[in-house]
């Protein structure tokens, strides 16, 4: 069984599908493992030190995917309208293995079939708790929060922490975190270590007590909607207009009072909810910085740039791209180890060959296509 690990080409990525620890597994799996020349540079792995744990490096990605089984990356690959054409290289009956984004590139699920390449999406892990260990959303959303807080006190002309010296005292930042799921979580408990005074709002109830526990105060309009605004995977129900227009009112509020926001709030398959708008932006303090994690997905502020920094109405915007991958030694770490631990589920520990139990339901959960159909009801013409 050979598994192929590719470089990745999109722009703003960083990441690697392994490291040298998931190789030594793999092999200790009875894989042979391929890795491209070059794929770990950028995340601090060296060809060495993959060749050191025992995989092979190819000169290219034709001769890391020829003959394998199982190919991993980061992101979906690019096709011919893209750049390089990475699709086309792959082997038919192969399984691709990565982030694949199906909602943002519809089109690309049944270019996989008729690759009659079988194709699974990691973001499609189904949250139970046998699959934890498999989530790379939360792995990378984790490090994201952490980032996105470091990134506004970069931005930020003040401190953070409340000082107290001869001269005067500094006042502590406050910082607003919009929604509260896992990167909502770590910023609120990054940009407490830091010393700031932070609140933070979530329209999923089950968020108020972990707001709290992290010492942040809890802003939302908690009516009979609000109890009822998630659904069964934990994820954040789309709210009716008079919930939002409510809500808006009391971050309108709050906002003014706020140094930095930082949003947060995604809906798989959807474009990313307008949070903070124009008018709330220009009742900001000059100097305030708001950090858009959505951006990639149109933005929880409207105002946001993809990939830019940039200043309206005296308020900074970041918007950078790819946050995970702006650590990218870490990000490729934890997503290696999920790859690995859902790889690990597909391969039969006595043949040590890839053996698919297509009934699993993590399996169904994230499979996209197989043996040239299209076999994911949400992405089925």
């Amino acid at each position: 069984m050979k598994i192929g690990i590719l470089k990745e080409r999109r722009a703003h990525e960083k990441r690697c599908a392994a490291t040298p620890e998931t190789v030594k597994k793999y092999i200790g799996l009875g894989a042979e493992v391929v890795v491209e020349a070059g794929a770990g540079v950028a995340a601090s792995i060296s060809d060495a030190a993959f060749e050191a744990a025992g995989a092979k490096i190819a000169a290219d990605a034709a001769a890391t995917v020829a003959g394998a089984d199982v190919v991993l990356k980061v992101q979906r690959p690019m096709t011919a309208a893209e750049g390089a054409d990475e699709l086309a290289q792959l082997p038919k009956g192969t399984t691709l293995i990565a982030i694949l984004n199906p909602h943002g590139a519809k089109e690309q699920v049944g270019a996989y079939a008729a690759a009659g390449v079988d194709a699974m999406a990691m973001e499609l892990v189904p949250r139970i708790s046998r699959a934890q260990s498999m989530d790379v959303l939360s792995s990378q959303a984790n490090l994201a929060g952490y980032k996105a807080v470091i990134d506004a006190a970069a931005e930020f002309n003040r401190a953070f922490p409340m000082m107290m010296t001869a001269a005067g005292t500094v006042a502590p930042a406050r910082v607003l975190v919009m929604g509260a799921g896992v990167a909502g979580l770590q910023a609120i408990a990054t940009a407490r270590r830091l010393g700031a005074i932070v609140s933070a709002t979530d329209v999923r109830p089950a968020s108020k007590e972990q707001v709290k526990s992290l010492g942040a105060t809890f802003v939302a309009v908690e009516d009979d909607e609000f109890k009822q605004a998630e659904t069964t995977a934990g994820y954040a129900k789309p709210m009716s207009e008079a919930y939002q227009a409510k809500q808006a009112a009391l971050i309108a509020e709050n906002i003014q009072k706020q140094d930095i926001v930082i949003t947060t709030a995604l809906i798989p398959g959807r474009k990313a909810p307008v949070l903070v708008t124009e008018e709330m932006v220009k009742s900001m303090k000059a100097g305030s910085v708001i950090v858009d994690l959505a951006v990639e997905q149109g933005g929880n502020c409207p105002l946001s740039e993809l990939g830019k920094v940039v200043e309206k109405h005296g308020v900074k915007l970041v918007g950078h791209a790819n946050v995970p991958s702006r650590l990218s030694a870490d990000s490729t770490a934890l997503y290696a180890k999920n790859l690995l631990n859902f790889v690990t589920l597909l391969i039969d520990k006595e043949s040590k060959q890839l053996k698919i139990n297509w009934e699993d339901e993590i399996v169904k959960g994230v499979a996209l296509t197989k043996g040239g159909q299209v076999i994911h009801p949400n992405f089925q013409a």
